[in-house]
């Protein structure tokens, strides 16, 4: 048995010997981190400065492209090194705080697209009171909320996870994750299941619950209108729909993937589901946004041709 005080570090043990395609994996991978971040921070930057975009609708979006730069942040540059490495050793700290980056990205993600359910749900089925309901102050709450609960709760998991006796110091993942580190525990995790649970039913189900419940009354609003005020609805909430139905996949298949026996899969594949959720929803929300609303497409373009101009 190997003791915990002397594992100094964890083993990403999920890479497969590339050879000479790790260049241009490496390559694809650094234009994609790219590409996220400039995107999101065009966002970010255009919601900011434009006062015709600070309502709360874009007030939220903004937040979910500074979750998306958060997120890929804690995970890309690790990867990256990883990519052009031969072996993936991770200290502990940089494994859990790596952990706790990439869980609260995921937790804000889902906790962010409920409360714009929110905020869809309150300007399609009560539009009188919207301006009274959605105050500068209520948005700035619920914003403020959506970061602190995930942080709450995921660092209580880690905290958790931190203090078991481990066995091992393979990760069978291309990342630090909660559940692969506690499956290396000596002890019985019975705790750490059932907290784990109760973070997920929190931060994962119950915003589920609520955004389709929001989606639920709105159709039964639509029902009863014009084709005008539909088509006004499904131009607002379409990128947020795409958004969640598209998070909500990505988040299922690797929950999935962490309770099945990482050994019998075939490594390409567990690389890919676990790669879908640190990847796709950062690169996917600013062009759903940004070329879906015409507002953020609008000024989008007015500043690409503001800067063609400039060159």
């Amino acid at each position: 048995m190997e003791n915990d005080s002397i594992m100094f570090h964890f083993d990403l043990a999920m890479y497969v010997n590339m050879g000479y395609y790790r260049y241009p994996a490496f390559v694809l991978c650094f234009l994609l981190f790219y590409f996220i971040a400039a995107a999101n921070v065009i966002i970010i930057l255009i919601i900011s400065f434009e006062r015709t975009l600070h309502e709360p609708m874009y007030m939220f979006i903004a937040c979910l492209s500074v979750n998306s730069l958060y997120g890929s942040a804690g995970f890309f540059p690790r990867f990256l090194a990883d990519l052009l490495s031969d072996t993936h050793l991770i200290s502990r700290p940089s494994c859990f705080t790596q952990i706790f980056v990439i869980y609260t990205y995921a937790s804000n993600e889902m906790t962010i697209l409920g409360i714009m359910a929110y905020d869809r749900y309150v300007a399609v089925c009560h539009p009188l009171h919207y301006h009274n309901r959605m105050t500068a102050r209520t948005v700035y709450s619920l914003s403020a909320l959506a970061w602190i609960c995930p942080a709450f709760s995921i660092a209580t998991c880690l905290y958790l996870a931190i203090r078991l006796p481990l066995c091992g110091n393979k990760i069978l993942k291309v990342y630090c994750a909660t559940w692969n580190v506690v499956k290396l525990s000596c002890i019985s995790t019975y705790i750490n299941h059932t907290v784990g649970m109760c973070v997920a039913v929190t931060t994962v189900f119950l915003p589920l619950t609520y955004v389709l419940y929001t989606y639920f009354r709105i159709l039964l609003v639509c029902r009863k209108s014009s084709s005008e005020f539909k088509n006004k609805v499904f131009q607002t909430c379409l990128p947020h729909t795409i958004s969640f139905v598209t998070y909500s996949i990505t988040v299922f298949s690797d929950i999935v993937l962490s309770r099945l026996d990482d050994e019998k899969l075939n490594p390409f594949l567990a690389t890919i589901l676990s790669l879908e959720y640190v990847m796709i929803p950062p690169l996917l929300n600013p062009l759903v946004y940004g070329l879906k609303l015409p507002e953020i497409r609008k000024h989008i373009f007015r500043m690409f041709s503001w800067l063609n101009n400039m060159s």
